[in-house]
């Protein structure tokens, strides 16, 4: 039962006077002695406490999800931290999160950890991002960019450290690079794409930050840099930004990341899908149960809200089968501990799950 057949479910019976247990679809168990459960609760009086640590990127999601939650359910206290990708899933696999919000898949580490410490989780896609390369709106010679030209610019020792060694018709200016942190999934997306399959990591010299809004600053504040993030953080700083269309590999066209070309996969290779995991002991507590089902149930709409780009309504019907079966577990972490290669479509199935 979805999340508003059961509000219209117990709002029914409260006015008629009658308890159905059959109201819900399972019976969670309380956190602690003040927390009703699902069956026998009213949504205005469920009480707890909920845990969220994990992406920038998925934060604002998040937090409108909460903002529209906590109006029905004002007595559960819901957190959301944005501490990165990494440091999220360190939290939820150390028991310290009910949710890790993150902006890529879990790693064969990070899956290996969960499954070292009990914990078992059921991953769930929520949105799409298109990571945005930006830079200063003074900048009027970077027209677009290829994933070459990205790499001279951000992979290894040897980067380019003027713009006039990317292209030599550039100026000879000094490139001021604004990134996030190495405990962002957004870092670890960008040089997944750019350095990994070449053995190679990013270049160090960049100044780095856990927060997208200091980056936005810093490439606002500069002629002369650039810096990538989030497309909100970019949606929401427009009149501070300009976004660099990026040449799709596959047609040698340059697309800029907007809903359509994000949502078409168009803007390649940088179009990723954002994920909440959820631990499932967690989801045995009664706000923590019905908190995701609200999640799932509205993150459609107020992902957009959020700036963030909406998945099609096949893959957020998935997640809810997924949800309501409780079917634990990766799908991008292989049996023998290794991450899958492919799109998110060919591997968001459910032969690849893997507990």
């Amino acid at each position: 039962m979805n999340y508003r057949n059961w509000i219209a479910c117990v709002a029914t019976l409260l006015v008629s006077g009658i308890v159905v247990s059959g109201c819900s679809k399972s019976t969670p168990s309380p956190s602690d002695g003040n927390t009703a459960t699902v069956d026998d609760m009213p949504e205005s009086n469920l009480v707890g406490a909920i845990k969220i640590d994990g992406s920038s990127t998925v934060q604002p999601i998040s937090d409108a999800v909460r903002e529209e939650f906590i109006k029905l359910h004002p007595q559960v206290d819901v957190t959301v931290s944005g501490n990165g990708t990494g440091n999220g899933f360190k939290a939820f696999y150390d028991k310290g999160a009910d949710i890790s919000d993150a902006s890529r898949p879990i790693k064969p580490g990070e899956f290996e950890k969960c499954q070292a410490n009990g914990v078992s989780f059921i991953e769930l896609p929520v949105a799409y991002d298109g990571l945005t390369i930006a830079v200063n709106p003074e900048n009027d010679w970077v027209k677009e960019l290829t994933v070459e030209q990205l790499t001279k610019m951000f992979v290894g020792e040897d980067a380019a450290k003027k713009w006039s060694d990317v292209d030599p018709s550039w100026p000879d200016q000094p490139i001021k690079i604004f990134a996030p942190g190495t405990g962002s999934g957004t870092y670890d997306y960008f040089h997944e794409v750019l350095a990994k399959a070449n053995k190679q990591e990013l270049r160090e010299d960049m100044t780095l930050n856990e927060n997208d809004n200091i980056l936005v600053q810093g490439v606002a504040g500069n002629k002369y840099s650039v810096g990538f993030f989030g497309v909100a953080y970019y949606t929401a700083n427009k009149d501070r930004l300009r976004a660099v269309p990026i040449v799709n590999p596959k047609d040698d066209v340059a697309y800029e990341p907007t809903v359509e070309n994000i949502s078409s996969n168009k803007y390649a290779p940088f179009s990723r899908p954002l994920f909440i995991y959820v631990n499932s002991e967690s989801l045995n507590r009664a706000e923590v149960q019905v908190f995701v089902e609200f999640y799932i149930e509205n993150v459609s709409d107020l992902c957009e809200a959020a700036n963030s780009v909406r998945l099609p309504q096949s893959m957020i019907d998935q997640a809810q089968a997924n949800l309501d079966a409780r079917e634990e577990g990766t799908h991008f972490v292989t049996a023998d501990g290794e991450s899958r290669e492919g799109s998110f479509a060919e591997l968001f199935v459910s032969e690849n799950l893997v507990k």
